[in-house]
């Protein structure tokens, strides 16, 4: 993995040609590395598509490949001369002329593929984070806090590695060191769901932080079963352990009982937790159904 990072870091950006620089952008660098030319245009969502999974791919390569980039409405000519019919349009040069392509948004596999057919093995970002997850159910949390912290070092950002390395800490207690990875994120990186999921878990730790031990709360309703607060309580207490489909019954009581307790606390807060779990996480999904259930029937 660390090779991953210095590969990372020895990688070239990609560059817009045109048809008077082409040959030196292209055709002469070609001598040196594969070179990829993307013809694109901005009216085409397909290319729009493509362009970061290219980009993050060839980064991966470590300067074994630079991506050029051809606006073919600006400079036709050059797409013209290879026959080239339809856009997203990818071709690889090595020696002076073009030697392999692809047309279209393909998987992100298979466009890995089509690399490492032409420089080898690969190693991305992707591979870096799906290690870290291994890592996370072998339990080897040190480990993956290690990797996490490294792709957290490097360009370009991978919001998910510092959503990811934001919930660790969460997980051990370490609040102030978990919103300290996400205020390291620059502020276009913040709208990543994953991101918004880690700042959304942060803020439900906090708020569980003071409430005491579950089986208190759970004493407390027993003797009073109107104490809605309690219900409330209970739910954060044990979410924070991660008890999740225990804390969102607790807070689709509270609707149940009374909908408009504290401004509607109880569906505001059940929908942070929906933020914070996931949109695919079986308590969520499960949860949902209720609350449209307690809502609209």
């Amino acid at each position: 993995m660390v090779e991953f990072a210095n590969k990372a870091a020895e990688a070239t950006g990609p560059i817009e040609t045109t048809v008077a620089r082409f040959r030196m952008d292209v055709l002469e660098a070609s001598l040196r590395k594969v070179v990829l030319v993307d013809f694109w245009a901005p009216w085409c969502g397909p290319c729009k598509q493509l362009a970061p999974v290219l980009e993050r791919l060839v980064a991966a390569t470590g300067g074994k490949v630079q991506l050029v980039k051809m606006n073919i409405d600006a400079e036709p000519e050059i797409a013209d001369q290879l026959g080239i019919k339809s856009i997203p349009a990818v071709v690889a040069f090595q020696r002076g002329r073009p030697v392999d392509g692809f047309a279209g948004a393909l998987p992100e596999s298979q466009i890995k593929g089509f690399l490492e057919r032409l420089v080898g093995p690969i190693e991305d970002a992707a591979d870096a984070m799906e290690a870290v997850q291994e890592l996370i159910e072998a339990g080897d949390v040190a480990s993956a806090h290690a990797l996490l912290s490294e792709l957290t070092s490097q360009e370009p950002v991978n919001p998910k590695a510092f959503a990811l390395l934001s919930r660790l800490y969460v997980a051990a207690g370490q609040l102030d060191e978990a919103r300290a990875v996400l205020d390291r994120l620059p502020e276009s990186a913040r709208k990543d769901s994953d991101v918004a999921a880690a700042a959304a878990a942060i803020e439900n730790a906090v708020a569980a932080q003071d409430l005491g031990e579950t089986e208190d709360l759970k004493n407390r309703i027993n003797f009073d079963p109107n104490d809605l607060q309690a219900y409330f309580d209970l739910a954060l207490a044990l979410n924070a352990k991660d008890r999740r489909e225990e804390a969102a019954n607790a807070l689709l009581e509270i609707i149940r009982r009374d909908r408009s307790w504290n401004d509607d606390g109880a569906r505001k807060q059940l929908v942070q937790f929906f933020e914070a779990w996931g949109p695919m996480d079986k308590a969520a999904v499960a949860a949902r159904r209720r609350l449209s259930t307690l809502l609209y029937s």
